[in-house]
């Protein structure tokens, strides 16, 4: 019914950027909050930057300053820009919507498949 795909992962040293995308498909009747997590070996997912609705946002401390969460939705589409990234960014990325689906009153939360984010040098 509804797809997210992530692109825009891969390797990048340390002080570099990367910029992430989520696209989404299928019958969307309206959008609601959106999100980008994160997931380190070993360590519980997180959220990494939230956007509302109206445009807030949020995010965890350890990226403020350095992180952008941006949102498209005539476009379908959510951004991450990351910059000055740092070996403890290093992770798993997942977009997450909140979405309606055309003819629901309900909105429920869906994921995308996650994308890998190496920083190293």
């Amino acid at each position: 019914q509804v797809q997210l795909v992530e692109s825009g992962g891969g390797l990048v040293q340390p002080g570099g950027s990367l910029r992430l995308s989520c696209a989404a498909s299928g019958s969307i009747g309206s959008y609601y909050d959106m999100g980008w997590y994160r997931q380190a070996p070993g360590k519980q997912r997180e959220l990494v930057a939230g956007i509302a609705v109206d445009g807030s946002t949020n995010y965890v401390d350890s990226v403020k300053g350095r992180f952008t969460i941006s949102r498209d939705n005539a476009k379908n589409t959510m951004g991450l820009q990351m910059n000055s990234l740092k070996p403890e960014d290093t992770a798993v990325y997942y977009c997450q919507m909140t979405i309606r689906l055309t003819g629901s009153l309900a909105y429920r939360g869906y994921w995308g498949q996650g994308t890998l984010v190496t920083v190293s040098s």
